[in-house]
């Protein structure tokens, strides 16, 4: 009898610490209930005492500025080689100009499987000039480009996080140059 309550006693307390466990992961999951608001720092500007995680990004200089037309600039924030044999290139694209605009059309580039699935950055490419190789935008099994797609207008003064996803180069590539149509090139360095 002693073993079943012991058995019965154990039981309690595990579930009575998943139950605490999700409560906290609940509690700072949560939102604050107001959607409307807007942050009041981007993540490159904001400064604190902890480390910045992945997604908060560093204080660190960019590693690209490239400018488009209509007073659009392309900052570069990173370019990290994944396990998976990718590289991510993430970073923001601000309008500098004086009036709301979009990103051009052109930047989604014109291969037809792209253009199916509406505006994107599907046009980008890095070129490695040592293997003379382009690697082009990844996309999923529905020909959709693995990059951040359906950009809003772009009010002036804001900016818009943005992603590319491409093959990797061989490891041995640390430099490439990113292209991205109506844009300027520049060379990168892929970490990782």
């Amino acid at each position: 009898m002693s073993i079943r309550i012991t058995a019965k006693a154990r039981r309690g307390m595990v579930a009575l610490t998943v139950a605490a466990g999700l409560a906290v992961g609940v509690a700072g999951c949560g939102g604050g209930g107001d959607d409307d608001k807007k942050p009041t720092a981007s993540a490159s500007t904001s400064k604190g005492g902890s480390d910045p995680s992945a997604q908060e990004g560093t204080d660190e200089e960019p590693l690209a500025e490239l400018k488009g037309e209509s007073g659009l600039i392309l900052t570069i924030d990173s370019a990290a080689r994944d396990a998976g044999g990718f590289v991510t290139v993430s970073g923001e694209i601000k309008n500098d100009g004086d009036e709301a605009t979009r990103v051009p059309v052109e930047t989604r580039g014109n291969e037809t499987e792209i253009i199916r699935h509406g505006t994107s950055l599907g046009g980008a490419t890095l070129v490695d000039s040592g293997s003379k190789k382009r690697y082009y935008v990844l996309r999923d099994t529905d020909g959709r480009p693995l990059t951040t797609t359906d950009l809003p207008r772009i009010k002036a003064g804001d900016t818009v996080p943005v992603f590319m996803q491409f093959p990797a180069p061989p490891t041995d590539a640390g430099e490439v140059t990113f292209q991205l149509p109506t844009f300027a090139a520049a060379t990168i360095t892929i970490s990782g």
